[in-house]
């Protein structure tokens, strides 16, 4: 049987694995063993923010590298992260960063960034005094 730590931590390795593509909470859930329910009820205990929040900021985080690295069109990527639009992506990724897209792309610009989760979970006590 798997622990706790390895279905989260699977999980977790799920998501990073499929940022760029539609992910289901049903198939992330069962990476760690349980419910989608009871997954989205532990990973917002655990993290404090839900699923699709650490998603949506692991997204972004990504989308920003790729701007501030490479030449690609903004609607390229606003349709890699799976935004239907420039302009979703940009209310977004202006919520979340202070800058606009275009604006990232400058020399010195700082941003936001959301790294990939680590979960270690650890146990104390239970030892009488």
């Amino acid at each position: 049987m798997n622990s706790w730590n390895d279905g989260i931590r699977n999980a977790i390795y799920y998501i990073e694995d499929h940022l760029t593509e539609d992910i289901d909470i049903n198939e992330i859930a069962s990476k760690a063993f349980v419910s989608s329910f009871y997954f989205q009820k532990i990973f917002n205990v655990l993290c404090g923010f839900t699923v699709g929040e650490y998603i949506k900021n692991r997204r972004l985080t990504l989308a920003a590298q790729e701007l501030c690295s490479t030449d690609i069109k903004v609607l390229d990527v606003a349709l890699k992260y799976g935004y239907g639009s420039p302009d979703s992506f940009a209310k977004a990724f202006t919520k979340f960063h202070g800058v606009t897209p275009s604006q990232a792309r400058e020399k010195n610009r700082s941003l936001n960034s959301v790294a990939p989760l680590k979960i270690k979970l650890t146990l104390e006590g239970g030892t009488m005094l």
